[in-house]
Formats: structure tokens, C-alpha cells, sequence
């Protein structure tokens, strides 16, 4: 995940040729407002209300009291919406955990220039913020909703933008996170380039593609009534290794209830091995990327490697 400044949009008098002028339009509530009443004119007059999430790739908009307005604001968010649209319709029978439920599909309008999406509002706070009474409840249901997501038919999915190796992912900048994290003492250096070499030396994985959500992070998951109620944002949705989706072992479980989630994922030593990677190299460069821009994220990012690299055995 990556970050963007908020922009201030133009005003509702502004051209769109003036605004192309300055720049892409960043969502807002009056944008959702004149996308709405000239698209979808019998949700026009509906209350709209941004929600604030730590989120980097969408901005978030409550619609009425049923409906949900999903923008992206990055411009490598682009295409997540025709994705989202055309799968989780597919998918979402298929699937333990509720899901986002496409109702309308948006197009570029306003000065703004991405397809744009409505969907069900699903009831329940993320699980940063509304964390599971029951962590062990909670390994078992996002173990079996992995496991039922790779069950399903990947014929003509698309790739996974973390369906490959997490060296793909980080390009290059785990060194530059490492050397930075350990300089100013966040982490033991030696002990995490140690276990990154481990990481380094793993196997490749040779499977056949499955389907992988690629974004499990607490504030993708929601809670309701201190159970986890439903999986959001599938914005890196695709086929690929499912190393990515173990992540919530280290992002938001513990030690004693890691166990669960892997033998209701189940999945063999391999996978576990390059999910674990996954978890420290996540956590490690995003950590480094967004402390001091994103503190939620910066926090998910630091249990993330801190949870995983005890597990390499190379501290005091």
C-alpha cells in the first residue's frame, strides 16, 4: 500500500476543463454528490458522509443509510473498481464471511476521471479500531474464509498484484527499510537482514494460481458485536500464491492462536514459510514508508515484523 496527500477538489463551478488543468479531482463529498444525482438519480438527495479510514488506495463515502460510494484517489488504485464490480458477484456465494456487494458501477464524470462504485453498506467497525473479543474465534473464520476463497475457479481472474513473490512486491526497498529501522535502533538490524536472507533463500512457488484477497490487514476486516462479520477492500483481489493472505497471522493474531488459523487455512510448511516473509518484509518497508504520515498503518506495519521476526530465532 502506498500514500497520497489529500488534494483540495475544485469548486461545483469550476469546468471540468479547468480542473483537468489542475490536476486529477480528489474525492470529496460534494464530488460524490454531483457523481450521484447525474448517474444514479434515485440516490440523488441521499446524505453523503466521507468516513475516515487509513486507508491509501480509496476514499470511502456513507450513502443514505444503505449504500456505500467507493473512489479511488491514487492513480495505482486504477482498475480496482472494474475488478471488484465483475468478481465479488462471483465470489461472494462462495465465501464464509460477508463481502461488498456491488449495486451500481460508476463512471468517470465531473472532472473526475476513474470508474467509481456503490455498493451495500455492510454494518461493524475495522478490527484496528474494533478489535475481536475472541482472536481464537476469529483465526478459525479467517482461516476458512482463505481456504474457501482459494477453492473457487480462477479462470479468467487476473493477476494478483501480491501474487508473487514478496521480492517482486518490495522491489529493492527492504534494504533501504532495513538499514534505516536499524539505524535508529526501531529494530535489530542484524537480527532482521539475518532473517531476510532466510526469506531470500526460500523456494519459489510452483502451485497452480488460487484466488487471493492480497489486503487482509485488520483495517480490511470488519468486526460486529466483537466477532469478525466480514472481509472489505479487494482492491489487490487476483490469482496467484496465497503466501500474501497469511499475513493476519503476524498482523493480528498471537502465538497461541496462530496455530488455528493455519490448520483452518490449510496450507503446507512452504506457504506458511513465504507468508511469514511476507509479514516482515510488509511490515518492515511499510513501517519505514509511513510513520509520521499514517500512524495506523505505521502500527499495523510494526506488530506485523515484530510478530514475525522473534520466529527466525536470530535475537539475544
Amino acid at each position: 500500500m502506498q500514500t497520497q496527500p489529500e488534494a483540495q477538489s475544485p469548486s461545483p463551478s469550476s469546468s471540468p476543463t479547468a480542473q483537468a488543468a489542475r490536476g486529477p479531482v480528489q474525492p470529496d463529498e460534494d464530488l460524490v454528490r454531483r457523481l450521484v444525482a447525474a448517474q444514479f438519480p434515485r440516490w440523488a438527495g441521499l446524505p453523503v458522509r466521507q468516513l475516515v479510514t487509513a486507508g491509501t488506495d480509496n476514499a470511502m463515502f456513507r450513502l443514505g443509510d444503505e449504500w456505500v460510494v467507493r473512489l479511488p484517489k491514487a492513480e495505482w488504485a486504477r482498475g480496482q473498481v472494474e475488478k471488484e464490480q465483475r468478481w465479488l458477484p462471483r465470489l461472494a456465494p462462495w465465501l464464509p464471511l460477508d463481502v461488498p456487494v456491488p449495486v451500481g458501477e460508476g463512471v468517470p464524470g465531473e472532472g473526475y476521471d476513474q470508474a467509481w462504485s456503490v455498493a451495500a453498506w455492510l454494518d461493524g467497525a475495522d478490527a484496528y479500531a474494533a478489535p475481536v473479543a475472541d482472536l481464537a474465534d476469529t483465526a478459525v473464520a479467517l482461516g476458512r474464509f482463505g481456504a474457501a476463497l482459494r477453492a473457487v475457479d480462477t479462470t479468467g481472474g487476473p493477476a494478483s498484484s501480491r501474487g508473487g513473490p514478496v521480492t517482486a512486491w518490495e522491489d529493492g526497498a527492504m534494504a533501504e527499510a532495513l538499514r534505516a529501522l536499524g539505524a535508529d535502533g526501531t529494530l535489530d538490524g542484524a537480527a532482521a537482514t539475518a532473517a531476510w536472507e532466510e526469506v531470500l533463500r526460500l523456494p519459489r512457488w510452483d502451485g497452480e494460481p488460487v484466488w487471493v484477497h492480497g489486503d487482509l490487514l485488520p483495517g480490511n476486516l470488519l468486526t460486529r458485536d466483537g466477532r469478525l462479520s466480514a472481509v472489505i477492500d479487494f482492491g489487490a483481489l487476483g490469482a496467484g500464491d496465497p503466501a500474501c493472505d497469511m499475513m493476519p497471522a503476524w498482523t493480528l493474531l498471537t502465538p497461541e492462536t496462530r496455530p488455528l488459523f493455519r490448520e483452518a487455512a490449510r496450507v503446507d510448511d512452504a506457504t506458511w514459510a513465504r507468508g511469514r516473509g511476507w509479514a516482515l518484509c510488509w511490515g518492515v518497508v511499510t513501517e519505514h514508508s509511513y510513520r509520521g504520515k499514517n500512524p495506523v498503518l505505521a502500527d499495523v506495519a510494526h506488530r506485523s515484523w515484530s510478530q514475525a521476526l522473534p520466529e527466525y530465532g536470530h535475537g539475544d
